[in-house]
């Protein structure tokens, strides 16, 4: 399959004045999404509530979800968020017994920490993960603090500050093997990299439409392998996650046996519609291309960095790294700020500039940014 990106760039106007890289924070739009929005409004001027559409559009979602997972629609869980996904996952685990025991890598985002600190309360133990001197995590500090206690453990595909990737399938590995569970927030990567579930070997992954998926906010996923679903039962509910939607009874909580016992109320109607063209126009450029893309782009700018003496604190490994390369400086918040003045759209987590890079990016993309960079360097990069 032969992609071209060229074409699928002019989908997106935003493109043609600036210079995209923050799709780690919020995609640029596209024209199709934009269309879908539209549509959404056109169906609420002529027809009003249209259940029978809004249903199938969830239902679409779900299954194109599935297949950028490499799943099946009934393992796929559709939210109104990441959080809210994890915290009906975190509903369903019993910590009453010896295996109450969560680990936290120190790459995670603070929502899945926090939502795992939450259960403290119900008996977890939330055990930290730390990171080595060149802020990535070695499997050695997993092999360590896995053990017969460990329920599960929450892993970053890519971590938000640095652009990291740990060691996801030995991690895994030393999981199963002392009978945990892993959950893998792959906010940061689907889309951008292929996330296979399966290849993996993964129990649980969470995520959102916002950034690599090219669709909106207010809309997550969450997967859930089919032989966990029947042994867990989220009290985080609703009429939705009901075997029979349209039954409305209101004397016992029915859940369904799919994975869609995680989702809650009524689904995030209009963001469905959005979801659905982003997910297109990934299966449409391809999971491999995209990968191949990104990781082009990525090495690129990770070689233009070192020429100007300002490397990133981004792996060069491939296997290290995805999408995101992360720049040090002394001032991350100033130096966005001028960026921003030059057109060049970026984020700043700890201390790092974060250029975040999709398919629609190109060698031009690059090229400006670390030129806007060479000539910020006396004002910005770190003290040596």
């Amino acid at each position: 399959m032969t992609t071209d990106f060229a074409a699928l760039r002019r989908r997106f106007p935003v493109l043609e004045r600036k210079t995209y890289l923050n799709s780690g924070s919020y995609c640029a739009l596209a024209d199709t999404v934009r269309e879908a929005f539209s549509a959404y409004l056109d169906e609420r001027l002529a027809v009003g509530a249209n259940w029978e559409v809004w249903v199938a559009k969830n239902q679409a979602v779900r299954a194109l979800l599935a297949r950028v997972l490499g799943v099946t629609p009934g393992e796929i869980a559709i939210t109104t968020s990441a959080s809210a996904g994890i915290n009906a996952l975190a509903s369903a685990c019993d910590f009453s017994g010896p295996r109450n025991k969560v680990l936290v890598s120190d790459l995670e985002f603070p929502t899945s920490a926090q939502i795992w600190h939450a259960q403290e309360r119900r008996g977890a133990q939330v055990v930290h993960v730390p990171c080595a001197a060149d802020g990535g995590i070695p499997l050695e500090h997993f092999e360590r603090l896995i053990d017969e206690r460990t329920q599960l453990v929450a892993l970053t595909h890519l971590c938000y500050r640095n652009g990291m990737r740990p060691d996801i399938p030995g991690i895994v590995r030393l999981a199963h093997a002392r009978g945990a569970r892993v959950m893998l927030d792959s906010y940061q990567a689907i889309g951008a990299l292929r996330v296979d579930a399966r290849e993996l070997d993964v129990d649980f992954v969470v995520g959102g439409m916002l950034k690599y998926l090219l669709g909106t906010a207010g809309i997550g996923f969450l997967y859930v392998r089919k032989d966990c679903i029947a042994d867990l039962v989220p009290t985080h509910s609703g009429w939705f996650a009901q075997q029979d939607i349209a039954a409305m009874d209101i004397t016992a909580n029915r859940p369904a046996s799919s994975a869609r016992r995680f989702e809650a109320g009524t689904p995030p109607v209009v963001n469905c519609y959005a979801a659905e063209a982003g997910l297109k126009i990934i299966l449409e450029a391809g999971l491999e291309q995209i990968e191949a893309r990104v990781r082009d782009v990525t090495a690129r700018c990770l070689q233009r960095l070192a020429e100007i003496g300002w490397p990133a604190v981004t792996p060069l490994e491939d296997a290290r790294r995805g999408p995101m390369v992360a720049v040090p400086s002394r001032d991350a918040a100033g130096l966005f700020a001028q960026l921003m003045e030059q057109d060049i759209v970026t984020s700043f987590r700890d201390g790092n500039i974060r250029a975040t890079c999709h398919f629609y990016n190109t060698d031009e993309d690059i090229d400006r940014f670390v030129g806007a960079l060479a000539g910020h360097r006396a004002r910005f990069a770190p003290a040596r």
